[in-house]
């Protein structure tokens, strides 16, 4: 049986092919979790809590693989953001942002898989932010979901369009921002850069 990949399960949702807004409808899902505040660019928070996230995450792997479990692949890194004013968003005020980072794990890890993980990481690599790794589910739904290409700066015109997309289809803010990154930014120029943009959607009455 080859190795789990969810960019090949969920194709739909971690390989789309639409750079405009579209309504897709997103199973419930389950991440290693973390979470934080502030700049991604500028604060050592964040720059930690990926280090942590991603100790866990190929702990995790390797365990699964030596027990004999079916293997997978890492999944991509992916993001949850919000703010006290949704309009920091578009207009970049990063220092506002709040972010819970996340790697998807397949069906079959369970809590106490994970817990182990973080344990045999954190003793192995010294990383206190490992501590605050948990496993979440995560239920978005119906959502609307977009390829953006670029740099991660460029995404506010695309944000603000999704208002006018959102009343079109008679829904509204649902949930919380969520982006998925493709390429890896220590190797791709930004300009093609690939993100995956999702806000999930409630009806508007």
């Amino acid at each position: 049986m080859r190795p789990y990949d969810v960019k090949r399960e969920l194709n739909a949702l971690y390989a789309p092919k639409n750079t405009e807004w579209a309504l897709v409808e997103v199973p419930e899902q389950q991440f290693l979790a973390i979470d934080g505040h502030g700049d991604p660019n500028t604060s050592p928070d964040y720059a930690r809590a990926v280090e942590a996230l991603y100790a866990v995450a190929y702990t995790l792997k390797f365990a699964v693989k030596r027990g004999g479990g079916r293997e997978f692949v890492v999944a991509p890194l992916e993001g949850l953001w919000w703010a006290d004013d949704y309009a920091a968003f578009t207009r970049r005020d990063k220092d506002s942002w709040h972010w819970t980072m996340l790697i998807s794990q397949p069906p079959w890890v369970g809590a106490d898989l994970v817990d182990a993980a973080r344990d045999t990481a954190l003793e192995k690599k010294k990383l206190p932010a490992i501590g605050g790794i948990r496993l979440r589910a995560l239920r978005e739904g119906r959502s609307a979901q977009v390829l953006h290409v670029g740099s991660y700066d460029d995404e506010g015109p695309v944000l603000a369009g999704l208002g006018a997309f959102f009343a079109g289809h008679g829904l509204r803010h649902g949930g919380l921002h969520h982006e998925i990154y493709l390429s890896d930014p220590r190797r791709t120029e930004a300009a093609r850069l690939k993100t995956v943009l999702r806000q999930p959607a409630e009806p508007a009455s």
